[in-house]
């Protein structure tokens, strides 16, 4: 902080980054040199190899000066912008305010709209203060239609129903065209798809990969999640019942009975670990990102349920953390949302192993001399032929399928 008169001049600092993220890169400012900002109004978007952080303003004043601009690296702590802000008493500042936003009575400019700024409390009412607060949305944004220029819930509420302008790309985007009219865009990379290509390529060029398949009847499960997902959900406070927590609690049952899946190897030395954290494959806009649920031994269908749904809802808003997806000893990837009827995951070194879901889909089977019609899921089990002989993974995938096809095993553990 440097003081200089009564103005305190800010410095607008990077967050401090994991060791597992040495550095980041200034993706977007949402802010120009010489506008007004608010306290905790967003500034911009700091992008790693896993999250894009938010940094925000941590006081009211005016954006001094961008030390980092768009596409630059920045390390931990590092100053990215100066805030300039006027040290006299914040009464003096609120009276200032509100003589600008109340002319007096005979006033030639009474009859025109006040000039304040929506981020003062005065002209946000109570109602759309919390709906703001909830949706940690910035009041300068928003017009108020009510006496004074006040903002009122309904402001609000359209404000948020009207859909937002597609932001202008941060990356800069080259254009080449020819006399027939067909264009080509060329668009670097984002440090989040940079590094999964990386990380891909990595495993296919480090791993000895294979993969095993099988299939499963999911005629159980369905029916089972057909009886019960209304009283489970009236019972777990509107948390739905999927399929994605019996594979869960599938793979953490086959993973105790088989550690050499659960584990990972450093170098010339193989980590067990008596813990079964579960990383679970979650499409986002800005690319395939793998949360992790810590302990998911000890974690019920709902609890399960309940933070699956909460990584997708983040992922969708780009509000992961970088401890969110940190760590995990095995992986489910379920390509069978998007239509994939069958396909070969790519390991997440340094895990030896990752379970592929896939579409459900109704085929004839011969079941004990007749042809039924039944609700078959295709499974792919890609492991480290390093770590994990092909015995084992078969024997890995037998046990969920029939962990699945009756899942009263999974209560008796047998």
């Amino acid at each position: 902080m440097k003081l200089q008169g009564l103005i305190v001049t800010i410095e607008i600092k990077a967050p401090t980054l994991p060791e597992s993220v040495p550095d980041g890169t200034i993706a977007t400012w949402y802010k120009k040199e010489g506008e007004q900002v608010a306290r905790d109004e967003l500034l911009v978007d700091i992008e790693t190899d896993k999250v894009i952080i938010e940094v925000v303003s941590p006081t009211d004043g005016v954006l001094q000066s961008i030390l980092k601009q768009s596409g630059e690296t920045i390390v931990s702590n590092e100053a990215v912008g100066l805030i300039q802000e006027d040290s006299a008493p914040k009464t003096a500042s609120a009276k200032a305010k509100k003589a600008t936003s109340a002319p007096e009575k005979g006033d030639a400019g009474a009859s025109s709209t006040p000039a304040t700024t929506a981020a003062d409390d005065s002209v946000v009412s109570p109602a759309a203060k919390k709906i703001i607060a909830e949706n940690q949305l910035s009041a300068n944004a928003i017009a108020g239609s009510g006496k004074a220029g006040r903002i009122t819930k309904e402001d609000v509420l359209n404000f948020l129903e009207t859909p937002a302008p597609a932001a202008t790309p941060a990356i800069p985007q080259v254009r080449t065209g020819s006399t027939l009219g067909r264009l080509e865009e060329r668009v670097p990379m984002s440090r989040l798809r940079a590094k999964v290509a990386e990380r891909l390529l990595q495993a296919s060029q480090s791993t000895a990969m294979l993969t095993t398949f099988n299939e499963v009847n999911m005629h159980a499960v369905m029916e089972i999640r057909n009886r019960y997902k209304d009283e489970f959900e009236k019972a777990h406070d509107g948390v739905r019942l999927g399929f994605m927590s019996f594979f869960v609690r599938a793979c953490i049952e086959a993973l105790k009975r088989y550690p050499a899946v659960n584990a990972s190897i450093d170098g010339n030395d193989i980590i067990y670990h008596g813990y079964q954290d579960i990383g679970v494959a979650v499409s986002s806009p800005r690319g395939l990102v793998v949360p992790v649920l810590r302990n998911a031994d000890i974690l019920g269908l709902a609890q399960i349920e309940k933070e699956i749904r909460g990584f997708g809802e983040k992922a969708r808003d780009g509000k992961l953390s970088i401890e969110e997806m940190t760590g995990g000893t095995f992986t489910i990837s379920n390509g069978g949302v998007f239509g994939s009827l069958l396909s070969t995951p790519i390991l997440n070194p340094p895990q030896t192993a990752i379970l592929g879901m896939h579409k459900i889909q109704d085929r004839p089977m011969a079941v004990n001399g007749e042809v039924k019609i039944l609700p078959m899921m295709y499974l792919a089990l890609s492991y480290d032929h390093r770590m994990i002989d092909g015995k084992e993974a078969v024997q890995f995938l037998v046990t969920i399928k029939y962990l699945l096809e009756d899942p009263t095993r999974l209560l008796l553990e047998i």
